[in-house]
């Protein structure tokens, strides 16, 4: 049985989607198209399947409409972005598992994702929409300030550093 993202699903946005193609979707939007789409849970890819996983990947990009796949795929790089440092707060727990309550599939998702993004090219414009990310609430790092105090190398060769304030390295902030 497929899962769906649990907020709402209006048909009349994926019948004004225009033609989608994957070449035009990021890896974190084909995740989560992958997440909202028919994709069986216990599918298990085989030698050639890539056609039919970009069936998959279209049908539920257009089942969700391209500005809401965009918004949640932000949301999930982000929520991944927190994984990896080991930054994730209850509340950002909370809101990614009310988006993907089968933490298998959403993990399945982007397993079967990758590898679709290792054998289909992607578009300039979808590979630098998939370097931007979302947070649910505030960074854990900065508290959206998009800076931190800390010592920093005055330079590269240099056995010295300098304390002030500088970009947060979770968020990005500001250079």
């Amino acid at each position: 049985m497929p899962a769906t993202l649990v907020a709402e699903h209006v048909s009349s946005v994926a019948l004004s989607v225009p033609s989608v193609s994957v070449e035009d979707l990021s890896n974190s939007e084909r995740t989560v198209a992958l997440y909202a789409s028919d994709l069986p849970d216990g599918y298990r890819y085989k030698h050639g399947d890539t056609a039919q996983l970009v069936a998959w990947i279209i049908q539920g990009a257009t089942r969700m409409g391209l500005d809401r796949l965009r918004h949640v795929a932000a949301l999930e790089a982000g929520y991944r972005r927190l994984e990896a440092r080991k930054r994730v707060t209850a509340q950002q727990k909370r809101a990614h598992a009310e988006r993907f309550p089968n933490r298998k599939r959403d993990r399945r998702a982007g397993e079967l994702a990758a590898l679709v993004t290792h054998s289909t090219s992607m578009t300039d414009e979808a590979r630098e929409r998939g370097g931007r990310f979302l947070l649910d609430g505030p960074c854990p790092e900065c508290s959206d300030t998009q800076q931190v105090w800390a010592c920093w190398a005055v330079d590269a060769d240099a056995d010295w550093y300098e304390e002030g304030y500088g970009p947060c390295p979770l968020c990005g902030g500001a250079a």
